[in-house]
């Protein structure tokens, strides 16, 4: 695989990345904000902490919304901040999504509870709404004292701590957030909380210290669930349409709709070195994965370059388009996130986090199977028939 070396003078730079700011916000009716700082956390080890420095030091509050809270150490020990922080007079929001937090202990919830933290389910499973049990809440999102936030793939459970190292350590990414695109990511905690309980106007803060020492042009996206494609699916759309020179994609679920797939090969015929990095032999969608089949086929056809990582289960959601523009969140490449769920994603103008990036990606494709098209397309008769039969259902995975 060919690494990222594109050197550019700082006016070609500034010119390129006020374009596809202008293209992004064109596109989705969303302004950048500036001056914001942003810092990619990787894996449990680096992303717990910070999580939990920013709790335990929040002074007023704590809004969390995550979708994923399933047990272990690592779920006791957020509960156990999140109680002391409510115990402290802090105001401790939690919002779990009623489908994917559904493994969580009930001492957990009921600790937290007593301690004073409000507690939350978004889109009870018992209703007679039944058209509202399939659109979720996929959002994971943690704002704390509106000074420090956070956003990316990582759920609450065990399976994500420690540095990936092994099948029993999932890989993902989040993003540290300081600065003005803080308000992007309240906001989008906000329309979750307010829909699962009473609505209440919130004033703006007394005092919120925005303003820090960064230099990052920030775009925050949320979608809402609904019966069409979100805007969401606009984001991702448009990141690939705008890619010129290079297109890196990370995605722990990648059944592309049959547009998606057309704007990628699309971006290969007009010179785009496109590489998109999937779940291996390691996966917890199995269907999703085979649901997939005949898109990465397709592609790779094309002449897109599809890897598959192989050290244990790939959970982060990332697009990095010609080593300028950066993408994380928590919306995958499927139908879910692109139609059905509620998703957040940040994306950053910056050369330097599109580098870290960058050379993450390569780290990772050193663990990871590159396809072959002659070799794919020979799939066997019975895989293709399973890949047929999670078809019928690609629209719930």
């Amino acid at each position: 695989m060919s690494k990222i070396n594109k050197h550019q003078t700082a006016l070609d730079q500034g010119a390129d990345l006020e374009h596809y700011r202008r293209s992004l916000e064109y596109a989705l009716g969303i302004p950048f904000t500036d001056g914001n700082k942003v810092e990619i956390l990787q894996n449990g080890v680096q992303i717990f902490p910070g999580m939990l420095e920013a709790i335990r030091g929040a002074q007023k509050t704590i809004d969390f919304v995550t979708f994923v809270y399933w047990r272990g150490d690592i779920a006791t020990e957020f509960a156990e901040a999140l109680a002391d922080r409510a115990k402290n007079e802090v105001t401790v929001r939690l919002l779990l999504d009623s489908f994917g937090a559904k493994k969580i202990a009930g001492d957990l919830v009921k600790e937290m509870q007593a301690a004073g933290v409000q507690v939350r389910w978004f889109r009870p499973l018992a209703t007679w709404r039944v058209w509202r049990i399939d659109k979720r809440t996929h959002r994971k999102l943690l704002i704390c004292d509106n000074e420090i936030g956070f956003t990316g793939g990582v759920g609450i459970a065990e399976e994500w701590q420690g540095d990936a190292s092994g099948p029993d350590q999932w890989r993902d990414t989040h993003a540290r957030i300081q600065g003005v695109a803080l308000k992007g990511l309240r906001a989008a905690f906000l329309d979750n909380w307010n829909e699962a309980g009473a609505w209440l106007y919130e004033g703006v803060p007394k005092k919120v210290h925005y303003e820090v020492s960064g230099d990052i042009p920030v775009q925050v996206v949320r979608a809402s669930a609904t019966l069409g494609w979100t805007d969401m699916a606009c984001l991702v759309r448009t990141l690939i349409a705008i890619s010129q020179n290079s297109l890196r994609i990370v995605t722990a679920y990648f059944t592309p709709d049959p547009l998606l797939v057309e704007l990628i090969k699309r971006a290969v015929e007009r010179g785009v070195d496109v590489q998109i990095l999937v779940p291996g032999d390691q996966t917890d969608s199995r269907l999703s994965q085979l649901a997939g089949h005949g898109g990465v086929e397709k592609i790779l056809q094309a002449g897109a370059n599809v890897w598959r990582y192989q050290k244990t289960l790939l959970h982060a959601k990332i697009i990095i388009v010609d080593s300028l523009v950066c993408c994380i969140g928590s919306a995958n490449l499927n139908y879910r996130s692109m139609g059905k769920d509620e998703e957040c994603c940040v994306v950053a103008l910056s050369e330097r986090l599109s580098m870290e990036l960058n050379e993450r990606f390569d780290a990772d494709c050193q663990d990871a199977e590159r396809l072959c098209y002659e070799e794919w397309a020979q799939r066997n008769f019975t895989l293709r028939i399973k890949e047929s039969c999670a078809r019928l259902l690609v629209e719930q995975l």
